[in-house]
C-alpha cells in the first residue's frame, strides 16, 4: 500500500537565510490519524504548507499518496484537504453560501452540489445553522464550518493547522467526534498539529516530535510514553530555588534515568518512585534547594515533549496569537 505522507531529506530555507525544516525524513501509513507536535517556530506550519502545494522545499523529496508535489502538484491538490490556522471562511455571509462557494472553486459539478454540500453540513452538525451568517457562530461552529469546506472533495488526506486551538472542551470533542467519524467512514488520513497534548495522546495514531526544522523522535503515543520508562517524580520548586548543579547530582544516581527541568518545575524519571524519592531529597536539601510540592506519575506526553524537544508546549501563546489573528479577520 502506498503511504500517505512519503518524506526525505526535506529541507526549507527562506530568503532572510532561516532554516525552517533541515533534512526533515518522515513516513505516515494511509488511514491514520497523525500528529505532529513542536514548539512554535519548530517547522510544523512549514512543512504542512509544503505538503499541500503551497511552497516548494529548498532540497529533499516530498510524496503524497505517491505524487511528488512538485513534479505533481495538480494531483496532489486533487488528494488533499487543507484547514490553515487562519480563517478560511467569509463571516458577512452564510455557512451555506461559503459551502457554495468552496463548491465552485473546487469545480464540484451542479448537479452534485446540493447533495455534497448537505452531506458536508450534516456531517459536522451545521445543518440548522446553515442560513445563519458566520459572524454569528461561535469559534467551534465557525472551526467546524471551515473543516466543512475542506471536506466537500471527501479529501483523502486531510491536514489541519491547529484544528482546535482556543475552543472550549465540548467545542473540541465536537470537532473531533466529526473527523474521527469522517477518518472511519472514508478511510482518509488525517494530519495534524497541536498545541493540545491530550488531543495527540487520544486521538492520532502516530507522533512525529519536530524540533529546530528536524524529527527527533516518533512513534505511538504510547510507546513514546514507554520510552521514557519508569514513573515521575515532579518537585514544584520554590520562587528563590538554584538550578547550580542540581540536575547533574541527580543525574549521577543510579536508578534516574533522566532528569528535566522546566521553570520551577524538577521532573525526576526513575525505574521506582518509592525508593528514589529518599535518595533524590537528600541532593535537593545538599544543594539547598526548597520544595514545595511533590507528586508521583506515570510517563505522559507532556514528560515525553519535555524530553525530546527540550521545553514545554506554550499553550497560552498559542492560544492568544491565534485567537488575536481569527479576532482581526472576522471583524474585517
Amino acid at each position: 500500500m502506498v503511504s500517505a505522507v512519503e518524506i526525505k531529506g526535506l529541507t526549507k530555507v527562506y530568503e532572510d537565510k532561516t532554516r525552517a525544516l533541515d533534512g526533515v525524513d518522515l513516513s505516515v501509513e494511509t488511514g491514520k490519524i497523525f500528529a505532529l507536535l513542536g514548539p512554535n517556530g519548530a517547522g510544523k506550519t512549514t512543512l504542512m504548507r509544503i505538503l499541500t502545494t503551497q511552497i516548494k522545499p529548498t532540497a529533499g523529496t516530498a510524496y503524497v499518496y505517491g505524487f511528488d508535489v512538485v513534479r505533481n502538484s495538480a494531483q496532489v491538490r486533487e488528494s488533499v484537504g487543507y484547514v490553515p490556522q487562519e480563517m478560511s471562511v467569509w463571516t458577512d455571509i452564510t455557512g451555506f453560501e461559503n459551502l457554495l462557494i468552496y463548491a465552485k472553486l473546487y469545480d464540484i459539478p451542479s448537479p452534485e452540489r446540493s447533495t455534497i454540500m448537505r452531506n458536508a453540513l450534516e456531517d459536522m452538525g451545521l445543518t440548522e445553522f446553515k442560513d445563519n451568517l458566520v459572524k454569528t457562530y461561535s469559534g467551534g461552529m465557525v472551526r467546524r464550518l471551515e473543516i466543512a469546506c475542506a471536506l466537500l472533495i471527501r479529501p483523502k488526506i486531510l491536514f489541519l493547522d491547529e484544528p482546535t486551538i482556543g475552543l472550549d472542551p465540548s467545542a473540541r470533542k465536537i470537532v473531533w467526534e466529526r473527523l474521527t467519524q469522517f477518518r472511519r467512514e472514508y478511510g482518509a488520513t488525517v494530519f495534524f498539529n497541536t498545541h493540545y497534548m491530550d488531543e495527540a495522546d487520544l486521538y492520532s495514531d502516530e507522533i512525529g516530535i519536530i524540533n529546530k526544522g528536524k524529527i527527533v523522535k516518533s512513534g505511538s503515543p504510547d510507546a513514546l510514553k514507554h520510552s521514557l520508562g519508569g514513573e515521575v517524580i515532579i518537585f514544584t520548586l520554590a520562587g528563590n530555588a538554584t538550578y547550580k548543579g542540581i540536575r547533574d547530582e541527580i543525574g549521577k544516581l543510579a536508578f534516574v534515568s533522566d532528569v528535566l527541568i522546566n521553570d520551577q518545575e524538577l521532573r525526576v524519571i526513575v525505574e521506582n518512585a518509592e525508593t528514589a524519592l529518599p535518595e533524590v531529597m537528600v541532593v535537593l536539601r545538599r544543594g539547598d534547594v526548597s520544595v514545595e510540592k511533590i507528586s508521583l506519575n506515570k510517563p505522559n506526553l507532556d514528560d515525553v515533549f519535555l524530553m525530546y524537544a527540550g521545553s514545554k508546549l506554550d499553550l497560552d501563546h498559542g492560544i492568544r496569537e491565534i485567537r488575536q489573528v481569527r479576532s482581526m479577520i472576522k471583524r474585517g
